[in-house]
């Protein structure tokens, strides 16, 4: 364990990456070129690990600190191991949600260079997408409109890096004909762009296929409707090319390192709550190459990054995992007895600090539905119960218990937060253990389904509902989309990440309800259509209190309040 930094070629070595590959950024970040993917064809795979989480409280439960720690605690035994995961956004980190790259003993190093800006793909995903957006409303301004766009049925809006709810709803092109032709829009934050789905979705084996998939996928974009209802895409509007050039350099996986001096694989960097919230098939990819186990993780819960992870990330890349890591906290079991409102910002209530396994047990309704919803894709299970100063073992035995009532190979408590990889040992051995058995991944709905099916087998089965209720909007969507030829992508729905429904509000494990569908889009580029569901935005807002408040820089240049 050291707090020393080293240079990212020392990083790269631990790994045997071929340096003609490696681009440094600074003393310590690089990009991994694209033609290493040439020599991942010969290599053997490594193992292969998913973490995903019970639903989390506000607090956040831990998922990339155990994601982190594990992969150091490989390490420990000998392993040579990875971690992927998605590059940290903005918006959330100077709203009041974090950064996500751990803490601790089990973060990523340096911890400011990890969330601000890094190598500059958050720009480039920004750029392209806009470079898009501009030129659709360009296509039906000039010209008399040669493809017919109706400006009523343009999908595509601006994106941004930024909590900003002003932005959320706006009107555009004010000001006289000069200025544009006034019509509704809004903005998105960024990794909710469509752009930044094509990236984490890339595929190859050598540059020029991966490149030709970007030029594919960005070209396959719909942008808008025409006025006979038929999609107009990227490619119609000349689009495409201006933006994977934009892009050339972004789909690089781009290389760091942990606390401990162990590598770290950051790409892309998609939402789970409303994109499909996974890190890049690229850097999975080389990861597993070069890589006796890579662990990667799925944004939020089981219930939604998990279940994208499989369905939407794992069909367009034929990679199969070896054993899903739950992670679980106290804290959270005591949320989901619902007895106790907790919020962002302030402290866990008094109630939830004295020894009481029986509070646990109530609240343990959700983390068997999230195991649950794990086993259901076929493969091996292991609860990781993230530890706290203050914790009872008479508590971690309530989570033994429910975890393997609910279908879960193993339970371990993990203290990798205060520990790093030592204090993920136990854990690494559980999960090497249950990479052992042969699984076959199972996916929750076949392509051929219906649209409508799709959704309904989610919410039936991740989510506990009756299954969907959608407005009249989504009907008609999702007629408008099926006669354009997009029912036979799979279904990414943006919902709450703080409960199995699309209410925050309901804690547990809710049943028998109608799960709310209110709008659709279409993602024909990154190979989806998203579905709304309840009050989800895709524009975040800032707090009364935004953790950029605490943000700054010290006497010695240093950045200050990151987390």
């Amino acid at each position: 364990m050291t707090d020393q930094i080293k240079p990212i070629t020392n990083i790269a070595s631990m790994l045997d990456l071929p340096m003609e590959h490696f681009e440094p950024y600074g003393h310590y970040a690089a990009k991994i070129g694209l033609d290493i993917l040439e020599t991942c064809k010969t290599r053997p795979q490594g193992k292969y690990v998913l973490v995903t989480a019970m639903t989390p409280t506000p607090f956040g439960e831990g998922k990339t600190t155990t994601a982190i720690s594990l992969s150091q605690a490989f390490w420990k035994l000998n392993k040579r191991s990875a971690v992927a995961l998605r590059q940290s956004s903005l918006g959330p980190t100077f709203g009041r949600k974090g950064g996500g790259s751990g803490g601790a003993r089990a973060s990523i190093a340096p911890l400011d260079r990890s969330i601000l800006h890094l190598t500059g793909d958050m720009h480039a995903v920004s750029q392209a997408h806009n470079q898009i957006a501009a030129q659709t409303d360009n296509a039906w301004y000039h010209r008399d409109n040669p493809l017919n766009i109706d400006p009523a049925q343009i999908q595509i809006r601006r994106v941004l890096d930024v909590n900003d709810r002003f932005l959320r709803n706006i009107t555009i092109g004010n000001g006289g004909k000069e200025h544009g032709i006034p019509r509704a829009t809004g903005f998105d934050i960024t990794p909710a762009s469509e752009v930044m789905a094509i990236l984490a979705l890339l595929d190859g084996s050598s540059r020029a296929e991966v490149m030709h998939d970007l030029r594919t996928r960005l070209g396959r974009m719909v942008v808008a409707f025409d006025k006979d209802g038929k999609p107009v895409s990227a490619e119609d509007i000349k689009a495409a090319g201006a933006a994977t050039a934009i892009m050339q350099d972004a789909v690089k996986p781009n290389l760091m390192q942990t606390i401990e001096n162990t590598p770290v694989f950051i790409h892309a960097g998609p939402f789970a709550n409303i994109a499909h919230g996974c890190s890049s098939i690229l850097s999975d990819r080389i990861a597993l190459a070069y890589s006796d186990v890579v662990v990667t993780e799925a944004g939020f819960g089981m219930d939604i990054g998990g279940e994208k992870f499989f369905d939407i990330k794992c069909r367009a890349s034929k990679l199969r995992p070896d054993a899903v890591v739950v992670v679980a906290t106290l804290r959270a079991m005591k949320a989901h007895a619902g007895r106790h409102v907790i919020k962002a910002g302030r402290g866990l209530p008094d109630e939830f600090i004295p020894e009481n396994p029986e509070l646990v047990r109530e609240g343990g309704v959700n983390l068997i539905a999230q195991v649950q919803n794990a086993v259901r894709f076929g493969l091996p299970v292991v609860v990781a119960i993230n530890a706290f100063p203050g914790d009872f073992e008479s508590e971690y035995q309530v989570v033994r218990d429910l975890a393997r009532e609910a279908g879960a190979k193993d339970c371990v408590v993990s203290r990798g937060f205060v520990a790093g990889g030592d204090g993920a040992v136990d854990l690494a051995r559980a999960v090497l253990d249950a990479c052992d058995d042969q699984a076959e991944l199972k996916t929750l709905y076949d392509l051929g389904d219906s649209l409508t099916d799709k959704m309904q087998k989610i919410a039936r089965t991740m989510y506990g509902a009756n299954g969907v209720k959608l407005d009249d909007t989504a009907k008609v969507q999702v007629e408008r989309f099926e006669a354009a030829g997009f029912g036979e992508l799979p279904v990414c729905i943006a919902k709450t990440p703080l409960s199995l429904s699309a209410n925050p509000a309901i804690v547990g494990a809710p049943k028998d309800y109608d799960f709310p569908i209110r709008s659709l889009r279409i993602s024909a580029g990154a190979g989806f259509v998203y579905a709304l569901a309840g009050n989800i935005m895709t524009m975040p807002g800032l707090g009364a209190e935004p953790a950029a408040f605490d943000v700054d820089i010290d006497e010695n240049g240093n950045t200050t309040g990151i987390f």
